[in-house]
């Protein structure tokens, strides 16, 4: 049986190449262990990097987990990052995915319902960006398509899991804050509300 040591070095490895967050299912598949104890080396890798303070640090997204980095060092990051060309996404976009957010999952009828007017291109273009996507058909005549957001949406965000939406009645002060492109915890990575990288 592979020892803890080895896992937690093969797990700090695999994140770093892989990229995007890895999923502790797919880390348990391949050692062959349960998903408990995989999640617990993650965990302990978590606490390793942030008591020592590190320039990167290990973020839990939805049950996975990926390098990024320390909120202190975003100063420095900026400057070697600068120029950065972003696009804002538009005010009907932001209402788009706010509604899809805190309804999901919600057909593109109950949106136009909520907004008053049509969403269909809004809707194609958050999917492009992988913030939303299909995630099954309504029991309803033509069996519409039901919609709801992704793990890159959490990521943008900052958060670990759609419980830590704010409150609904706080959602337009989420969507308008003004923090230069960072995540609420201060990681480094683009904020969808304020600026996304074009595509």
């Amino acid at each position: 049986m592979t020892g803890r040591k080895t896992i937690k070095s093969a797990l700090e490895s695999m994140m770093f190449i892989w990229g995007q967050p890895l999923n502790i299912k797919d880390a348990a598949d391949i050692f062959n262990v349960d998903k408990k104890e995989i999640y617990s080396c993650f965990k302990e890798l978590q606490e390793e990097y942030e008591k020592e303070g590190r320039g990167v640090v290990i973020r839990e997204i939805n049950k996975s987990f990926q390098f990024t980095t320390r909120a202190e060092n975003i100063g420095y990051i900026e400057q070697l990052c600068t120029p950065v060309k972003h696009k804002r996404l538009s005010q009907s976009a932001l209402e788009v995915l706010a509604i899809v957010a805190y309804k999901q999952p919600v057909t593109r009828g109950e949106i136009e319902s909520v907004r008053g007017i049509k969403c269909e291109r809004v809707l194609e273009g958050l999917m492009k960006k992988s913030l939303i996507t299909e995630v099954g058909r309504a029991d309803a005549v033509g069996r519409p398509i039901l919609y709801g957001t992704t793990d890159e949406f959490l990521k943008s965000f900052g958060f670990e899991s759609l419980k830590e939406l704010p409150p609904i009645e706080d959602i337009e002060g989420v969507m308008e804050e003004e923090i230069s492109g960072f995540s609420s915890d201060g990681a480094y990575m683009q904020q969808i509300s304020i600026e996304l990288p074009e595509k």
